[in-house]
């Protein structure tokens, strides 16, 4: 029987600590622009993602809601062929939760600004089987009040933040960008690749029994 790759998680505990400036660094891609934590790089060798489903009681057909969702499929399926996913239906088997919210404005020194998408780091230890481990928790918000191509784009981007790239690029061709420009990035880049790469090689206590 092959092991489930995402039990449920148990005895859950909030953990302080948080995302923490990068150091000067030399590496692949854009690790320079990546934040870490106190217990390393937020990242684990395989990763169990939630996508809110439709509600109750809606059209199946309802075409805002299959939009959101093919969208945010979209973005899964190009993640998962650059590292091991796994979609569940049970929110308590996630490590990323994909939620179907426009986020709350966020203030800035210029003033409050929206944005259609956001993704929120929580580490935790929780008991999976029998193992206790720590994890990262991300709460991915993707707003549904978008076209297509940018509810893809945004998917993919926060998407990557909760799969270890907490920073951005400051190329416009990848996923990670700042700004992308006049057409949404659908694609994750050779950038983007070499970089969740390295973060992946890196030494972490993420994912490690305690």
């Amino acid at each position: 029987m092959v092991p489930d790759p995402c039990p449920p998680a148990q005895d859950v505990r909030v953990l302080n600590g948080g995302l923490q400036l990068p150091e000067s660094r030399n590496g692949l891609g854009y690790v320079d622009k990546l934040a870490t934590t106190s217990f390393g790089y937020p990242s684990l060798p395989h990763w169990c993602v939630w996508i809110e489903p439709n509600p109750k009681g809606s059209v199946a057909g309802h075409r805002w809601l299959k939009r959101w969702a093919n969208a945010v499929d979209a973005a899964f399926n190009s993640w998962s062929e650059v590292i091991p996913l796994t979609k569940v239906a049970e929110i308590e088997r996630a490590h990323v939760m994909v939620f179907r919210k426009r986020p709350p404005l966020r203030q800035l020194p210029s003033g409050w600004r929206a944005s259609n998408g956001r993704s929120l780091l929580t580490i935790i230890e929780a008991r999976r089987k029998k193992a206790t481990q720590l994890e990262p928790k991300v709460k991915v918000m993707v707003s549904p009040e978008l076209r297509a191509p940018v509810l893809q784009a945004t998917a993919l981007h926060e998407l990557g933040h909760a799969f270890g790239l907490w920073g951005h690029s400051d190329h416009a061709g990848d996923v990670m960008a700042v700004s992308q420009g006049a057409l949404p990035v659908l694609t994750v880049s050779k950038r983007d690749r070499l970089t969740l790469e390295w973060i992946r090689s890196q030494s972490t206590n993420f994912g490690q029994p305690r």
